[in-house]
């Protein structure tokens, strides 16, 4: 949608041409005020229904059973834990550690931070829209980005890509408004929000590159002072995350395991939004975004192409290339095809003549291509609320081995999914006497100050007081055992026998029962 004054006024501009002086008379007074809350609000609102539908029905998967157990450490624990594995996740893990001791550990309580962080992202979107083009922009970024159906799918996640699609929004509109209104107080916040991109996830700070690009164009316009701010901004955010980022160098191995193919690099729109329609719709209108921004081309490209691009080039030494890594270019795509609809519709408004009609034909618009944006996004926010098909049923193991269990049962695992921790969580709140004893445990995860167990030297010397043994197993068909250590496998195969054997989706459930 076009932006345009009176018959008798200046001609038309163009939306992301506004001048600075008519955004700041649009926010004055209290009518500006409701206008901004509003617009912020409505996405927020929706985006958080979204998220808080069936919020607690999904399974946890592996990494949520790390924020987890994380969480639950004492202080001094996890203060252990951050020092071997997962610095990079060290300020969310004692966010949510404040958090569980308030609000609980349940999947609900653990995944509510994640929700409302999101719900701020589609608010902030909004404001970061209208700051750069239009109000009706901005309030379509909003209501698509409310139905993008992995911004749902993370949003219902207790891990902290949420928090860093808020943050780099967050830090994008501060940055607009310090070059709009110079001051120290404006680059002094946009330097507070540096650290927030970097402590909710390393990757996000490459946004700061299409920041730069933003600084580059004000100082060709002659802004004498904005590289300078920015250079004292950046680097002062920037000292603050180093040190988490050296340390967590060091860590790189625990994602050693991610190593991408070109048929991820083909997936990467499915997998970024959560659906092939959505992918690929918002990305193609994106493409057209980029060729009608103009000036903000240098914020939104480098955005949503370095990004992805550095990653898989770099996948064999950084192993970052993963969609959730990269959920912060979400915003951007959306912001280009929302930029690009509402282009592509100013002939339609500017066929309206008088300024409120006018007005009132773009928000009928903007509405209507929400919602068919919104209908064509529902299997995929079907899909997003859904067990993820590749994670076990830990929920349905438990539920086997607590309805068969007898006093004196003991507990073991078998596979590479995070057995251990999972059943842990499915068990947290049964007592010592309620629950198989994990007899294969030699040192447990706080003693390793990691995430793991040390299984037990002698397997033989620990089972030998166990007549019944639950296996929760996640190894290849026919081989239960497999991912036991050897001497494990072959004291359960030649002293226990299978009694009763349950298969649920990529996960089994065996009771062995000692030989006499």
């Amino acid at each position: 949608m076009t932006v345009t004054e009176p018959t008798h006024g200046p001609a038309p501009v163009a939306a992301d041409e506004e001048p600075v002086s008519r955004r700041r008379g649009r926010s004055n007074g209290g009518a500006g005020r409701v206008a901004t809350a509003l617009l912020f609000l409505v996405p927020a609102a929706l985006t958080l229904a979204s998220s808080l539908n069936g919020i607690g029905d999904r399974q946890m998967w592996r990494d949520e059973h790390a924020t987890w157990w994380a969480a639950t450490l004492s202080l001094g624990d996890l203060s252990q834990l951050i020092r071997n594995i997962d610095v990079v996740f060290a300020p969310y893990y004692f966010l949510m550690h404040l958090w569980v001791s308030s609000a609980g550990d349940s999947p609900t309580a653990l995944r509510v931070p994640a929700a409302f962080a999101m719900a701020a992202a589609a608010g902030l979107l909004a404001l970061v829209g209208r700051r750069m083009f239009t109000t009706g922009t901005g309030l379509l970024a909003g209501l698509v980005f409310a139905a993008v159906p992995s911004v749902t799918e993370y949003g219902q996640q207790a891990r902290p890509y949420a928090f860093a699609v808020a943050f780099t929004l967050l830090s994008t509109l501060v940055l607009l408004r310090a070059l709009d209104r110079p001051s120290l107080k404006g680059w002094t916040l946009y330097a507070a929000t540096i650290p927030l991109i970097g402590f909710s996830h390393l990757v996000s700070l490459s946004v700061l590159a299409g920041h730069l690009g933003m600084v580059v164009m004000a100082r060709r316009k002659g802004d004498r002072i904005a590289h300078w701010a920015f250079a004292a901004a950046a680097l002062t955010g920037l000292s603050v995350v180093l040190p988490m980022l050296a340390q967590g160098s060091n860590q790189s191995g625990q994602i050693a395991w991610n190593n991408p193919t070109f048929q991820d690099l083909v997936n990467h729109p499915q997998k970024l939004f959560g659906s092939w329609v959505t992918g690929g719709a918002v990305m193609a209108l994106g493409v057209v975004g980029l060729l009608v921004v103009r000036k903000y081309a240098v914020l939104l490209a480098p955005w949503v192409v370095l990004p992805p691009v550095v990653t898989y080039l770099t996948a064999a030494q950084l192993h970052l290339f993963l969609p959730r890594y990269l959920l912060f270019t979400v915003p951007a795509w959306v912001l280009l095809a929302s930029a690009a609809v509402t282009r592509l519709s100013g002939p339609l408004t500017d066929a309206v003549r008088t300024g409120t009609a006018r007005r009132v034909f773009g928000g009928v618009l903007v509405a209507v291509a929400a919602a068919v944006f919104a209908w064509q996004a529902q299997p995929g926010l079907a899909l997003a609320r859904q067990n993820d098909p590749a994670e076990p049923d830990y929920r349905g193991a438990h539920r086997l081995v607590a309805q068969g269990f007898e006093r004196g049962d003991g507990i073991a695992f078998s596979g590479q999914k995070s057995e251990r921790r999972a059943m842990a969580f499915e068990f947290r709140h049964a007592g010592a006497a309620d629950r198989p004893k994990d007899v294969l445990m030699w040192r447990t995860p706080q003693q390793m100050g990691n995430f793991g167990a040390l299984e037990c030297p002698d397997p033989a010397k620990c089972l030998a007081k166990t007549d019944r043994l639950w296996v929760v197993s996640t190894s290849a068909l026919g081989t239960p055992f497999a991912d036991m250590p050897q001497k494990t496998a072959v004291v359960l195969s030649t002293r226990f026998k299978v009694a009763k054997t349950s298969s649920l989706p990529n996960v089994r459930v065996l009771l062995l029962k000692r030989v006499r």
